[in-house]
């Protein structure tokens, strides 16, 4: 390589001090702010070493119940989007009919405001006038129109839909630029050895668009662990508490003026994230094969 084109280190501090500034300290700050008392009661701040993680973790509480349900929608909505934005994939890659249109369709979710998405599908899903229950109605099936995110059994689940088809387009985006990328010789190799489809797919697709699964799981994985804007648009934790996740519970305690409270949260989640993530991308990245 020739050393002429390598920059100098020092190139790096500007952005390593916007970093530090804007995204570190920050994060170094709030973490402090959770062994104290901080609220908006009192002026003073105390040092109260784990008792916000103890009330956090106190089975007295609902913040357990929280934590489930943030892993709960973490699990289904990664494990939906990547399905369904793989099988895209493999079908919006063939010679169709179309294609740019359907991949315009299927990505076009995504480019959407949640706010938007969420009066949408609040309207949609309104159990007396519609589009879903009226539909079920006009075909015969009106025993199955239920109060869809009006209901304990079917909120959350409603949110998880609505929030899987939202993001499944973006995944279909990043499998297609995967797929594309792998030479056709493989295939062809593949083929003369006496291959099927689905040899062909479990020893020569999954290997080599596994970096793009990587990704796609970090990026799902993360997303879910700190999805907010879906739950707070279309049920704002609802009805009572059954679809409340750790960002709507941070947001109310900040709301309710004990800060302290939820910056222990935050940082739970943060911990969470960054050690679950350590350990996903050193397992996946064991599975990469070089070509």
């Amino acid at each position: 390589m020739n050393k002429s084109k390598i920059y100098p280190g020092y190139f790096l501090i500007g952005a390593l001090a916007i970093y530090f500034v804007l995204l570190l300290l920050p994060s170094l700050v709030g973490i402090y702010y959770s062994f104290t008392d901080w609220n908006s009661f009192d002026p003073a701040i105390h040092f109260v070493g784990l008792a916000n993680f103890k009330k956090v973790f106190s089975a007295d509480e609902l913040y357990g119940f929280y934590i489930w349900n943030t892993i709960k929608f973490t699990l289904f909505t990664t494990f939906l989007k990547t399905l369904i934005g793989f099988g895209a994939a493999l079908l919006l890659i063939r010679n169709v009919k179309w294609i740019n249109f359907h991949r315009m369709v299927m990505f076009s979710p995504q480019v959407l405001s949640f706010v938007i998405v969420g009066l949408i599908f609040r309207s949609l899903f309104n159990p007396t006038e519609g589009f879903i229950n009226e539909t079920l109605k006009l075909i015969g099936l009106g025993a199955l129109g239920q109060n869809w995110l009006g209901d304990i059994k079917w909120a959350f689940s409603s949110i998880m839909a609505v929030d899987t088809w939202k993001g499944a387009g973006y995944l279909m985006v990043l499998f297609i630029a995967g797929l594309k990328s792998i030479p056709e010789m493989y295939y062809e190799a593949a083929e003369i050895d006496g291959a099927n489809y689905f040899q062909k797919m479990a020893k020569v697709t999954l290997p080599l668009i596994m970096p793009v699964i990587t990704i796609t799981l970090v990026l799902n994985i993360t997303y879910g662990l700190r999805v907010f804007d879906s739950v707070y648009v279309l049920t704002n934790g609802g009805p009572g508490f059954a679809t409340g996740v750790l960002n709507t519970v941070v947001f109310k305690e900040f709301s309710k003026g004990t800060y302290a409270v939820g910056s222990a949260l935050s940082t739970i989640l943060f911990v969470f994230i960054c050690t679950f993530c350590y350990f996903l991308i050193q397992a996946m990245n064991k599975k990469e094969v070089d070509y």
